[in-house]
């Protein structure tokens, strides 16, 4: 310390980020004590978040220039970068946090507020549900989402592990960043939905066409077979909806192969498959598709992109696309920002997005979430039931794949999306949880879903489904 006190011009700084009590003590001890001659106390604005690592993944946090480093406080600093006068906070009686002195005309100064599609009652409830099964399963990390399918706004968004944007320094720089949106994966067979839509579409499938399941096949040196092959083997002629309802990987073999290649590689693009959702959190990245010529001159690159394989995607845009599912075909915006109101509650403006774009007809969406909705009945996802509520999905339990090309033996990634309700749907609830140590979507991640809407339920005080 002496000698970087030597080696400086001036002072030097000791600590930064001094609790407030602690730099009232020093300053006692400099008035009362002459104990502490020569230091300098600096007050410095800082950014407050009393909900802490409750929405520390969507708000993100600024740095001691008060710079956004992530969240809405980086994509949205020109809306946030506002003249403040200095605020002093303390605890009341009760725990909660209340200003101490507020500079005459603050709240006039402050008259428009950035407001946010984020139910904070929802949040807690999904990071609390994501928490609990992560422990359960020890996973590495997990991420849930919450989309209102009609707008595209996003009432939760929780990844974890995550941090406490007041003392970001604290934590590793892994943290900061929002994986439901930064990180691409191999969405498994919760894309095989999407998949008969797209086939549906086409026109090359109906619900009730027939495939065999021979439960096993063998392409181009390769072996796929589903993932219960060795305890129910061969199932035989199999309709569209029981091969969903079963999540059969050779079933969507046979059924995307009923479609010709180009313009199975058509319609993935037109989902935006190799781009983006344009979600408004920062650091989002593209999807990854592989190019046209290999997927078409490959029946193997078809064959496993038919069963959720071979390309990757983000949390975020797989939301995106069951939300087109959900709303009658189009594919709106995931957004968090409504826009800056004021007191009244009137909008002063809003974030400009693009138009809804409409990828699938109402009929096929129809058909593809009554086929979803077997898969919750008594499929693969009943541990999402809930009773009295009509309630689409689908599972994913996935092998996770290795930078180095092929698959791990034993790290896999699992989840479930769930859509509800069916008879009127509105909202998409996606879990996706990595690497657990055992489990699968329908055991890890259906739970969790199943979980939120239950909070879901009771926030937007939806009606039972009347069958």
């Amino acid at each position: 310390m002496i000698r970087r006190f030597n080696l400086a011009e001036s002072g030097i700084t000791i600590a930064e980020s001094l609790p407030q009590e602690v730099a009232d003590r020093v300053a006692q001890m400099q008035i009362k004590e002459s104990l502490v001659d020569g230091l300098e106390l600096l007050r410095q604005q800082q950014r407050f978040y009393p909900q802490q690592e409750l929405a520390a993944d969507i708000l993100g946090y600024v740095d001691g220039e008060r710079k956004g480093q992530a969240g809405v406080e980086y994509s949205q600093q020109n809306l946030l970068e506002r003249s403040m006068p200095s605020i002093q906070f303390s605890r009341s009686s009760n725990g909660s946090w209340v200003p101490d002195r507020l500079t005459a005309g603050f709240v006039q100064l402050d008259d428009l507020k950035l407001q946010l599609t984020i139910d904070t009652r929802l949040q807690r409830a999904a990071r609390t549900a994501l928490k609990e099964k992560m422990k359960e399963h020890d996973a590495k990390r997990g991420t849930v989402i919450v989309m209102d399918a009609r707008n595209g706004e996003l009432l939760s968004v929780v990844a974890e592990p995550s941090y406490d944007p007041n003392q970001y320094f604290n934590f590793d720089l892994s943290r900061y960043k929002n994986w439901a949106v930064t990180d691409v994966y191999e969405p498994g067979s919760t894309f095989k939905a999407i998949n008969v839509a797209i086939a549906l579409e086409a026109g090359a499938v109906k619900p009730n066409s027939v495939f065999k399941d021979e439960g096993r096949i063998f392409m181009d040196g390769w072996t796929i077979q589903n993932s219960d092959y060795k305890f129910v083997g061969a199932r035989g002629p199999s309709t569209v909806t029981e091969i969903l309802k079963h999540s059969s990987n050779v079933g969507m073999v046979h059924v995307m192969r009923s479609m010709k290649a180009s313009l199975y590689y058509q319609a993935l693009e037109k989902l935006g498959l190799g781009q983006t959702a344009g979600t408004d959190l920062p650091f989002e990245v593209t999807s990854q598709l592989k190019n046209r010529e290999q997927f078409i001159n490959s029946p193997v690159e078809v064959a496993t992109t038919a069963f959720g394989q071979g390309f990757s995607i983000t949390p975020m845009q797989l939301v995106q696309l069951n939300g087109a599912l959900a709303n009658g075909g189009k594919l709106v915006t995931p957004h968090v920002v409504r826009g800056l109101f004021d007191r009244d509650g009137e909008a002063y403006w809003k974030l400009p997005r693009p138009v809804p774009k409409q990828v699938f007809s109402p009929e096929t969406t129809k058909q593809v979430l009554e086929m979803m909705e077997t898969v919750v009945d008594g499929g693969t996802g009943k541990a999402a039931q809930i009773p009295g509520y009509r309630i689409a999905g689908k599972t994913g339990t996935a092998q996770k794949a290795n930078a180095g090309g092929g698959y791990s033996d034993k790290a896999i990634i699992t989840s479930f999306v769930g859509i509800m309700p069916v008879e009127a749907p509105r909202y998409v609830v996606l879990a996706v949880i990595d690497e657990p140590k055992d489990g699968s979507g329908g055991t890890v991640a259906a739970p969790i879903v199943e979980s939120v809407m239950e909070s879901l339920i009771s926030i937007e005080k939806i009606a039972p489904s009347k069958k």
